[in-house]
């Protein structure tokens, strides 16, 4: 099996990343779904005072949007929108909305990234916050779907009794989604004839 010779990447050469970045991006992409399904997992575990715990909010919210004949895009960011909490709980709606960025559309990312602020509108005012502080955004094209959103796919979705769909029933949207070219710029390909991203 190849392997370069240095130990620092500055003294790789062009053939070394020939090889180097295909295989990363061949290793990444196979494992990606996989790897997603993990971080999701890590919000199995306490309800912490909620009915349900955060994995099963997540299958409930995706769930909710998929029988309401959502886009792919939008059922796979009700899945994933809080998966951010397991390991970047003060910024979880933009961690989230990161890792669907280079494969989801436009409003997907928007409402993913902002679904937080949005949530605050069910509880900001108990904690002595302003539950109106997602109007900053009233003018942006995607400020109603981003409420819709969070009234029908995460405000409303800690039903311990409301039949879920199990993770393995959502793996063929995700591979969809997932397998899809990077939308977000990049990287130019090593192949100049290749388009980029």
């Amino acid at each position: 099996m190849f392997e370069v010779s240095w130990t620092e990447m500055c003294r790789g050469t062009r053939e070394d990343y020939e090889y180097l970045t295909p295989a990363f991006e061949q290793h990444a992409r196979g494992a990606l779904v996989d790897n997603l399904i993990g971080l999701l997992g890590l919000l199995k575990g306490p309800n912490l005072g909620y009915q349900v715990d955060r994995y099963t909010h997540s299958l409930q919210s995706a769930t909710r949007a998929l029988r309401n004949r959502e886009s792919v895009d939008m059922v796979v960011g009700a899945l994933l929108h809080d998966v951010g909490d397991g390991f970047a709980p003060e910024n979880h709606s933009e961690a989230a909305a990161v890792l669907l960025q280079p494969y989801v559309d436009e409003e997907v990312h928007w409402v993913v990234k902002h679904h937080g602020i949005f949530q605050g509108y069910y509880y900001f005012h108990h904690l002595g916050g302003d539950r109106n502080a997602r109007d900053r955004y009233r003018d942006h094209p995607s400020f109603d779907r981003c409420a819709d959103f969070c009234a029908n796919y995460d405000q409303n979705c800690f039903d311990p009794d409301y039949p879920v769909m199990a993770i393995e029933e959502f793996r063929p949207l995700l591979d969809e989604v997932f397998s899809r070219p990077s939308r977000v710029p990049g990287i130019a390909p090593l192949d100049p004839e290749l388009p980029p991203g």
